[in-house]
């Protein structure tokens, strides 16, 4: 009964370390999403500490393909050292993930405050004349997030780029993509964006420190079943004396 506990718990751990394999791709996979995303959106949150979730993941990322190759070894060679010391690395590795995760929803929370503050600077700084980097990020937002403005397309009449070109009209990025003719005028609203973007790109760095937690939560789940399957085939290694003998090929007497 012992022997059939250690190999079920064996295979489990065989299949999780293969397991862990894939996770390491798929969290490198989400932290690089997370720095390529945050390029995008950067004027509008200034904040580079809010890219510590993404970073911690990356590492353990990195860590899941050592942690795996590991523990297959010392799961097929049923070494006891090396067992133990998979289970240290994944609850070293469990910590940072849960540290992720609390990073996370506390840069979460800050994100409001941090694009209410920023935001109106961006805008302020516009030139569609010859745009610079606030420039273009603020075209790029109003065309992919399908907004205009901070909270209306009104807001550009604020703007010292607005007051200075005096053709009454907002960047042609305002435009919605269905309108085959806007030229950006106010006097034709109903061609652009409705909708302000400052909501819109808080909502969307949200969901990229959302995508950090729930991948950290869900291989912080793995790594506590892998624990778990570890310590069981260490446990009764260590105290089922007939296992002990088969494993030295010995015999009862």
């Amino acid at each position: 009964m012992g022997q059939c506990g250690i190999t079920s718990s064996k295979t489990v751990l065989v299949f999780l370390n293969l397991i862990f394999w894939g996770a390491a791709g798929i969290l490198c996979y989400v932290g690089a999403y997370v720095f390529i995303t945050y390029d995008d959106y950067d004027h509008f949150f200034e904040d580079v500490y809010t890219l510590i979730p993404a970073v911690v993941i990356i590492a353990v990322g990195a860590l899941l393909f050592i942690i795996g190759l590991i523990g297959c070894c010392a799961t097929i060679r049923e070494s006891h050292c090396g067992l133990a010391t998979f289970i240290i690395i994944l609850l070293l590795v469990f910590v940072t993930e849960v540290v992720a995760v609390v990073l996370g929803y506390v840069y979460r929370a800050k994100v409001e405050n941090e694009v209410d503050r920023s935001i109106q600077k961006v805008y302020k700084t516009y030139n569609g004349t010859n745009p610079d980097a606030a420039s273009r990020a603020i075209d790029y937002v109003q065309r992919q997030l399908h907004c205009c403005g901070i909270h209306n397309y009104s807001d550009w009449e604020n703007t010292d780029w607005f007051k200075e070109t005096k053709n009454q009209s907002v960047p042609l990025s305002c435009c919605r993509e269905t309108a085959s003719s806007c030229n950006g005028s106010l006097a034709h609203s109903s061609n652009l964006y409705a909708e302000g973007c400052e909501a819109l790109v808080v909502k969307k760095l949200q969901e990229i420190m959302m995508h950090v937690i729930w991948a950290a939560l869900a291989f912080a789940a793995i790594q506590l079943l892998g624990m778990l399957c570890a310590c069981i085939v260490l446990c009764r290694r260590s105290r089922d004396p007939a296992y002990e003998l088969l494993i030295t090929g010995g015999t009862y007497a």
